[in-house]
């Protein structure tokens, strides 16, 4: 009797795995041909990955390259006009004013 309990689990297992196979096979069909041709493997997204992290460097070398060179020019000079608009460099005001004034501070 357990054999015959075995037999019809491994027969379940077995039929689910086809219905699986044959659902995962359907969806990549239907992904070819539905989609914009690009399907997405484990290969893509690690090609992916990498240019997001050589974007990243590069950011972070242009950003480390503006500092030294911010810091190699000194501070200004005293009587010398510092162009600050703002409280942030990212606040709406600080944008709309150096686009209304064409960049130069009115002050």
């Amino acid at each position: 009797m357990a054999s015959a309990v075995n037999a019809q689990t491994s027969g379940f297992v077995a039929l689910s795995r086809a219905v699986c196979s044959v659902a995962v096979d359907l969806v990549a069909g239907v992904e070819r041909v539905v989609g914009d041709g690009k399907v997405r493997t484990a290969q893509s997204n690690a090609w992916d990955a990498i240019c997001a992290d050589r974007a990243a460097r590069q950011a972070r070398a242009d950003l480390d390259r503006l500092v030294a060179d911010l810091l190699a020019s000194g501070p200004p000079l005293r009587g010398e006009r510092v162009q600050v608009v703002g409280s942030s460099p990212r606040s709406s005001a600080s944008q709309t004013a150096l686009v209304s004034t064409g960049g130069v501070s009115r002050g």
